[in-house]
């Protein structure tokens, strides 16, 4: 080695003077560098000279074996029809699948297995005939990216062609070769960088998710870190009561058992197994029906790493279901379905109405939904799907995703009465989980952050208990009369940008409805607010007499409409309630009042000429 940069030999020169002697890592295999080693062939296994040499002529050299398998399969790689023909496989009768009888608890008796799952140590090699071509049609830019300093005429055409088929159904992207091969090397790139190329493992995430890197990526989208491996083997998963252990195996042969690997002996293992660290590293918290249900998309996920798949249910539960597996958690899941509630008015005050008439309430129905994140409610494929995008998301975003789903049974519900809804829970149409997405994503994007407060949420630190402008605590019997949800003082100087000296209603997402006495209204208002006498909005039916209030709420339906009160508080809680009978969407009230504003400076002296 030479300390002056002119001196120091070349790559190329270094290869000449080692020549053909082999490179020995001085890190053995078993040490864990990053928690997603072994992602990059490269830190997985130590190539001689000669393959570095080698690496532009075969395209192979620098994938791993799963990488390969999964674009083989993309690439039109069919394995059943290949055993077929090779007589690896044989087709048994459909009569001999049909068990020869089920005992009352649902044990099967005379069904046997398919020889075709069981372990056979025969090999046959495949052709990677059609791979290879798809490969050597590629540019080289896609087969070795660069996350920074790339071409930028190569990244723009890449970038229009990823737009492109964006456009595309999820289905169809997963299956394009050419699309998932890109979407491959580059989460490669983003996971072998993590944390630092963390931000764009985000921005990359929010368009989809390799199927071969979802493991991983979930991993790193729930903050996993340190070496999984060494605490899940230091936990003692035999430390059990034998009545959590009895409730276990009877939960997991009725969990996810379409699947094979999920229903087989090895599946069963590995799930008690993680279920059973959850629960000795939980001293605190219980085991509830639906655990398993949350488990089994990260076992399936990670079926050769338990560690992982522990370490991600261990990141999972806190941050969408904090305090959800106490002991007694009667007052976190009734917290949680009231503001289910209040979601559904906000966004649907015509679906709400309806179900509170004929008494169908959340409790009813979504208590599984929310328990198990809808891994209970959802097929696995579907699941994935679903998580891709709720990982993405803060603790909220499961109500979002629950109004999404009430959005398509709409049409439905408003026909149906209580015994119709109970049998259409039971057995839930199919749900378009693209759509589900979608719709949970506008719902997200435009119910403001504090109409989703919980007390109870992993989240509650991002509200600063010393800021009189933030949502903090209040009594539940006042959550459980209020049929809106509420919206804190800061959202609303941060969407009407009231900080600003020229507020309007033109360019405002909210319409500020004062309905303080006109007296105490002339003394001190938020700007671009307007002021309705709660003594004339409303007849004794509850419908709406003030032929102004009517003409507001008609010419501005899209906007967030937040209902201001002062001290009186019942008449806030009153008039909200009057506009949600109404069906008025995206109702709220202002949480504390007026009063909040007091000391901010905020507020102004309305003049005769702001009034009607």
């Amino acid at each position: 080695m030479d300390v002056i940069s002119k001196g120091m030999p070349t790559f190329m020169e270094l290869l000449q003077e080692l020549g053909s002697k082999p490179y020995i890592s001085p890190i053995p295999r078993s040490f864990q560098l990053t928690l997603f080693d072994g992602i990059t062939p490269i830190l997985d296994h130590n190539l001689d000279l000669a393959d570095f040499k080698n690496l532009d002529s075969s395209p192979f050299r620098c994938r791993t074996i799963d990488q390969i398998y999964y674009l083989w399969k993309l690439a039109g790689g069919d394995l059943t029809a290949v055993l077929k023909s090779a007589g690896l496989i044989k087709i048994s009768p459909s009569i001999s699948k049909i068990s020869k009888f089920v005992i009352d608890h649902g044990d099967v008796y005379g069904l046997q297995r398919d020889v075709n799952t069981l372990f056979d140590d025969a090999s046959y090699k495949l052709s990677l005939k059609e791979l290879e071509n798809r490969f050597n049609d590629m540019p080289i830019e896609i087969l070795h990216p660069l996350l920074e300093g790339g071409d930028p005429e190569f990244d723009k055409r890449q970038e229009e062609l990823d737009k492109m088929i964006e456009r595309q159904p999820l289905a169809v992207r997963e299956h394009d070769f050419e699309y998932q091969f890109h979407r491959l090397i580059l989460f490669e790139r983003l996971l072998s960088s993590y944390p630092y190329q963390k931000q764009r493992l985000y921005t990359e995430a929010r368009k989809d998710i390799p199927p071969l890197y979802r493991a991983y990526i979930w991993a790193a989208l729930l903050d996993v870190s340190g070496n999984v491996n060494d605490v899940y083997n230091r936990i003692d998963k035999d430390n059990t009561t034998p009545t959590v252990i009895r409730q276990i195996e009877v939960d997991i042969p009725r969990c996810h058992q379409y699947d094979e690997l999920l229903s087989s002996p090895e599946g069963h293992r590995k799930m008690k197994n993680v279920l059973k660290a959850w629960i000795a590293s939980h001293s605190n918290l219980v085991y509830w029906q639906g655990l398993d249900s949350l488990c089994a998309p990260f076992v399936y996920l990670n079926f050769n790493n338990e560690a992982l798949a522990y370490a991600s249910l261990t990141a999972f539960i806190p941050k969408y279901l904090n305090n959800f597996f106490l002991k007694d958690n009667s007052l976190i899941i009734n917290e949680y379905l009231v503001v289910f509630s209040h979601a559904i008015a906000f966004h649907h005050p015509d679906l709400s109405n309806r179900l509170e008439t004929i008494g169908f309430i959340p409790d009813l129905y979504a208590i599984p939904w929310f328990l198990t994140v809808f891994a209970h409610v959802f097929p696995l494929n579907k699941i994935f799907h679903l998580w891709d995008m709720l990982l993405l998301g803060s603790s909220s975003f499961p109500l979002c995703i629950g109004v999404a789903i009430l959005t398509q049974l709409k049409p439905l519900l408003l026909k149906a009465d209580f015994n119709e809804c109970i049998l259409l829970f039971s057995e839930l149409p199919e749900i378009d989980i693209e759509r589900c997405i979608r719709d949970s994503i506008d719902i997200f994007v435009t119910t403001p952050r504090s109409c989703t407060y919980r007390e109870h949420a992993s989240d509650i630190t991002n509200y600063p208990i010393n800021n009189d402008l933030d949502m903090d605590p209040f009594p539940f019997s006042d959550l459980k009369s209020e049929r809106c949800p509420r919206i804190s003082a800061n959202d609303i100087v941060e969407l009407n940008d009231l900080k600003a000296p020229t507020a309007s209603l033109k360019t405002s997402k909210l319409l500020l409805i004062d309905i303080r006495s006109l007296d105490e209204y002339m003394k001190a208002a938020l700007p671009s607010s307007i002021n309705i006498s709660y003594e004339k909005a409303f007849d004794n039916q509850d419908r709406i007499i003030d032929n102004r209030l009517q003409h507001l709420l008609d010419q501005h339906r899209s906007l967030v409409k937040v209902v201001i009160g002062n001290k009186n508080h019942k008449q806030t809680v009153d008039f909200t309630n009057n506009l949600i009978t109404n069906n008025y969407t995206r109702v709220c009230l202002l949480h504390k009042g007026i009063d909040v504003f007091k000391t901010t400076g905020m507020l102004y002296v309305p003049t005769p000429s702001d009034l009607p």
